[in-house]
């Protein structure tokens, strides 16, 4: 039996699930996955980004219930130090652990106007301005980090940045966000991840879709 669960919404729509999702996968943490309806008025409203306090994914493991997803990658860090979900230099953490902070807790008009919807693809998307300033300030962040580490990942093994920014690369490849070479190079690496492969699989056969977050033309 899993000693941890972790409970996530719509695979489909749910960055903030993906997230936790993917840095539980990152850590080798064992656990049971719990899966929450998107028809689910508190998951509805987590996707929908209309819930004051977002309460999924939450995870469970050894009386700990941790709800946050900064907090998750925190104590995943503490209780599985060797997955290396943060640098080991004192610097570079410092650096992960803002970058992290600002995605979770910043670009509110990229969520908004461009949701995550791995179902769909929309090419030739209409970027609102002030979506765009945000596209920018997540493409310095990815500039300066790789070229610091070299890459392949933004601080060169992956980490717990790599799957706070993972839900931002599937918005960029469902609206057709165009990128310059060596970020396209690193989208590319993200969605290619086994545990990507796997989150997107199952997100595609979810059968029930959210109108709101369907876009129309």
């Amino acid at each position: 039996m899993a000693k941890a669960t972790l409970t996530i919404s719509s695979k489909n729509y749910s960055s903030w699930s993906l997230r936790g999702w993917l840095l539980a996968r990152f850590s080798g943490l064992e656990f049971e996955e719990i899966v929450t309806a998107p028809d689910d008025p508190a998951a509805r409203a987590e996707i929908l980004l209309l819930s004051p306090t977002i309460l999924v994914p939450c995870l469970l493991h050894e009386g700990a219930t941790v709800w946050d997803t900064l907090a998750i990658a925190e104590y995943l860090n503490e209780v599985m130090p060797d997955a290396g979900l943060l640098p080991r230099d004192r610097i570079q953490r410092a650096h992960c652990r803002s970058i992290c902070g600002e995605i979770h807790s910043g670009f509110t008009t990229l969520r908004a106007s461009l949701p995550v919807n791995l179902k769909g693809h929309f090419p030739g998307f209409k970027i609102w301005s002030r979506a765009q300033a945000d596209i920018d300030r997540v493409c310095t962040i990815w500039r300066e980090c790789l070229e610091k580490s070299d890459g392949p990942f933004l601080f060169g093994e992956r980490s717990m940045a790599d799957a706070m920014y993972a839900p931002v690369v599937t918005r960029f490849v469902t609206y057709d966000v165009k990128l310059e070479p060596r970020l396209r190079q690193y989208a590319d690496l993200i969605m290619r991840l086994p545990e990507m492969r796997e989150w997107i699989e199952a997100a595609k056969a979810e059968p029930a879709d959210i109108e709101e977050l369907e876009v129309e033309y």
